[in-house]
């Protein structure tokens, strides 16, 4: 997951993306729960946070004692409430699972991907429009939530060849 200026993306959000706006649609936001320290539990943190602190900032105790520094740190700063840095246990909990809040997908003219387009239902099975004899559609015309990336590549292309390989059976079968 990235962490920009205007919020998270990348793989991770772009998986759940659906999940996500069905959610904000439906109550305003969405919950997420990241894991800052993956492959360490609780009581390994808790063990490393009471370790004596001598001169150190809880920052730099942070950083030294489990990894915790730049933007997971950042992280915690922005949720978390100066108390919770006090009691280990909620700083703990926090690091395990700490709560972030989306509000909106970022504005249409940004998208990577959008989502919306012309539903499968109304297609037949090489790709063309029921409703609209010799009209074809592929890749981010149809609506699905395809993945980012070089996967999207390979469906639009592989959806390409299908609505391609339609529009010549239809122009065949016209011309017969």
């Amino acid at each position: 997951m990235i962490v920009t200026a205007h919020g998270v993306e990348g793989s991770l959000i772009y998986k759940m993306s659906a999940l996500l706006r069905e959610q904000i649609a439906a109550s305003g936001t969405a919950l997420i729960y990241l894991d800052l320290a993956p492959g360490k539990d609780k009581q390994f943190l808790l063990d490393r946070l009471a370790k004596p602190r001598g001169k150190h900032s809880l920052a730099n105790h942070l950083r030294k004692q489990i990894g915790i520094d730049g933007v997971k740190a950042a992280l915690l700063r922005e949720v978390l409430l100066k108390a919770d840095f006090d009691d280990p246990l909620r700083l703990c909990a926090a690091i395990k699972a700490l709560p972030i809040k989306l509000v909106a997908p970022r504005p249409i003219d940004e998208a990577i991907s959008t989502a919306g387009g012309v539903s499968f239902e109304g297609l037949d099975q090489r790709l063309m429009i029921r409703s609209l004899p010799g009209v074809f559609c592929a890749g981010e015309m149809l609506d699905w939530d395809a993945p980012t990336g070089g996967y999207l590549l390979t469906a639009c292309f592989a959806c390409g060849r299908v609505a391609g390989e339609g529009v010549l059976s239809w122009l065949s079968m016209r011309s017969s």
